[in-house]
């Protein structure tokens, strides 16, 4: 066993797995607690390395492609200090952080660990139900829908179309991007009706905004994760791709049916689109819209469209 026992947290390894489990410590990031203790399978793992410095040397692990949800919801967007994979080291223990490191790399050698992507999630993400709080509304997950309920804060369109309810089959991806209090951030649900939507999240009834605390809004990553563990694997999307490139005629035509499948016909498109020109219609007749608020948002359906 070799372990690493640090205010920002402890990274064990037992030869087989890396359990990460966050510090207690007020210094550690609101999301590096929620998110809890994390075990990570040796096969998960694509390197280890340890940086030193001159006050504090930090431990970084890296996955492999597509074997965690968290990395495949969040795209290398979190920061630096909500990283998991992530461990500060005091200066007295970088020969503890080094033995850990190399007994790590020891292992991937002698297991021959593929550095390739991953077919499949190797990690679980968060357990459900999950839900959270943000500056744009709460947002949960059981498991099979997510609901977003919107806070009084929230632009008027959204408020007015009530909680979004969205089941797991409509969902074809999770879009998110965190707030960085310079710049909003997204939780965005496309579905097969959105897909080409192009409305801003402050005004898109699919996407919370994040505009406010950082900390708390960050926590959305954590309903991203959670769904993201539950739709399609990446993998599956690039497999299709390659058999179109192949060449293949049966394979190629098998796979525009998938996307088909996954993407509204032109009639539903119309479709859609009246029904939600007749939703903001309804919205402006009522008075909850204003006229400039009408046509602006009127506009950036059609575009969508």
């Amino acid at each position: 066993m070799a372990e690493i026992i640090q205010r920002d947290g402890t990274w064990a390894f037992d030869g087989t797995t890396v359990r990460i489990t966050p510090g207690l410590h007020r210094s550690v990031p609101l999301f590096r607690q929620t998110y809890g203790e994390i075990t990570v399978p040796l096969e998960a793992v694509a390197g280890i390395v340890y940086e030193p410095e001159r006050k504090r040397g930090r431990l970084r692990m890296r996955l492999r492609e597509g074997a965690d949800p968290l990395l495949q919801a969040t795209g290398g967007r979190l920061p630096d200090a909500a990283d998991p994979y992530r461990l500060s080291v005091d200066v007295d223990r970088s020969g503890v952080a080094e033995y850990l490191a190399e007994e790590i790399r020891h292992a991937l050698l002698l297991d021959q660990i593929p550095h390739e992507p991953t077919r499949a999630y190797l990690l679980p993400g968060p357990p459900v139900p999950v839900s959270v709080r943000s500056s744009d509304g709460t947002v949960s997950f059981d498991g099979t829908q997510v609901r977003v309920d919107w806070a009084d804060t929230s632009d008027r369109v959204k408020r007015a179309t009530g909680p979004r309810v969205i089941g797991i089959g409509d969902l074809v991806q999770v879009e998110w991007l965190p707030n960085s209090g310079y710049e909003d951030g997204f939780l965005r649900f496309v579905t097969r009706e959105t897909v080409f939507s192009k409305l801003p999240a402050e005004k898109d009834p699919y996407a919370l905004d994040l505009w406010g605390n950082v900390s708390r809004d960050l926590l959305t990553a954590l309903v991203a994760t959670a769904v993201t563990a539950r739709l399609p694997h990446p993998s599956a999307r690039a497999h299709t791709e390659r058999e179109n490139e192949n060449g293949d005629e049966q394979q190629g035509a098998a796979r525009r049916r998938r996307i088909a499948a996954s993407v509204p016909p032109r009639s539903d498109h119309h479709d859609v689109l009246l029904r939600r020109l007749r939703e903001l219609g309804e919205l402006h007749r009522d008075g909850v819209l204003t006229d400039e608020e009408f046509a602006m948002t009127k506009a950036v359906i059609l575009r969508g469209f």
